[in-house]
């Protein structure tokens, strides 16, 4: 199964204060999460960040799993985001003077049916800086996985799948420039 995983700071407040929190938080992502999902996509905005994720296949997981390992496989999953947003925040009060909760919660999550419905969202999570007002393009912004896709560098991502779903590294460039969000556009527009 597919979701769409999105959170914003509490009030709508800033989860990332300066450019450096932006790869701190992928690191923790990596670190906590990425053994029981695949990332297709991602974009982190200052008050809040989209994921498009597969939860990894249920052998897989297990190889993880250590302790608890009479808990169901979701608890597993669910425990690892907690543990990555707790994680993360602790440092960004520590390092901030901040005190609280810095996201929402619980995060929030819906499952993604059909081709295009994945197609509109990986465009859509990636065109959210341009809607936001943050750029003028969102080829330029720095912090989605729009450009990790047409690269050959390594990545955490699952880049082929991607490029697949659209066809080639063209289809992908044609469908995020056309902006084509399909007619079930209220399904994943959440903002």
């Amino acid at each position: 199964m597919y979701f769409h995983i999105y959170n914003r700071g509490v009030n709508g407040q800033d989860l990332f204060f300066e450019e450096r929190n932006y790869a701190y938080f992928l690191s923790k992502y990596a670190r906590f999460v990425h053994g029981y999902v695949k990332t297709f996509a991602y974009c982190l905005l200052k008050n809040h960040f989209h994921l498009l994720i597969q939860v990894r296949d249920e052998d897989e997981i297990l190889k993880l799993i250590t302790k608890n390992k009479d808990k169901p496989l979701y608890w597993h999953v669910s425990n690892a985001f907690s543990s990555f947003i707790k994680s993360y925040s602790i440092t960004i009060n520590d390092t901030y003077g901040r005190t609280g909760q810095l996201f929402e919660e619980p995060f929030k999550r819906k499952e993604v049916n059909g081709e295009t419905y994945f197609s509109s969202l990986v465009a859509y999570i990636h065109t959210n800086p341009q809607k936001h007002g943050l750029v003028k393009d969102f080829r330029d912004y720095p912090y989605s996985s729009y450009h990790a896709h047409l690269s050959d560098k390594p990545t955490k991502l699952s880049r082929n799948k991607v490029l697949e779903w659209f066809g080639g590294k063209r289809g992908y460039i044609d469908f995020h420039e056309a902006n084509s969000f399909g007619s079930d556009s209220e399904d994943w527009m959440l903002e």
